[in-house]
């Protein structure tokens, strides 16, 4: 019976640390939603289920006239060559949160936790992150970034808790 009690605090512990959530993951102060949309190319992620085998991946925000984002995440699958996927999940803006919080849903009524970690003065560069820390997209306007701002980029990823083997670079072709 004794060796029993001895379990107890370390099964309590154990049980305490697997409900601890992560820390918030912080978002940039405000984003200027216009300048926001338009096309933004993925250049590297930790990929969902749909985005690991997919091929000159973009994602293209338009903002409708009732607050909400229209979507569309296209890709080729399987190559740079294969057939072009597209999914349109809606954004929805999260109030009080600058534009910086969205909940981006692909089926009804789920909304996905999405939210701009980092966005670059010239809205050029993004980063896109998850509270929970499973999925991470890097973005930019163009299909193809510099090494210098590629390492810059994955660095701000780190810094934010992801786990960096799990990134992976997005292939894009030559002439995008």
């Amino acid at each position: 019976m004794r060796l029993y009690y001895r379990f107890i605090p370390v099964v309590l512990m154990l049980i305490v640390s697997a409900c601890r959530t992560a820390d918030p993951m912080p978002t940039v102060a405000s984003v200027d939603l216009n300048r926001f949309m338009g096309d933004w190319y993925v250049i590297a992620n930790i990929p969902t289920f749909i985005e690991t085998d997919a091929y000159n991946p973009l994602e293209t925000y338009r903002l409708n006239s009732d607050g909400t984002i229209e979507t569309t995440f296209a890709f080729n699958k399987g190559g740079l060559s294969g057939e072009r996927k597209e999914y349109n999940p809606k954004g929805f803006v999260v109030e009080n949160t600058g534009n910086a919080v969205w909940g981006m849903q692909f089926i009804w009524p789920i909304k996905a936790d999405y939210r701009i970690v980092y966005l670059d003065d010239d809205y050029e560069k993004t980063i896109i992150g998850r509270n929970a820390r499973d999925y991470v997209w890097v973005m930019a306007r163009t299909p193809h970034i510099s090494d210098a701002d590629y390492e810059k980029l994955i660095a701000v990823v780190e810094s934010l808790g992801y786990d960096l083997e799990k990134i992976r670079k997005s292939p894009h072709r030559l002439d995008n």
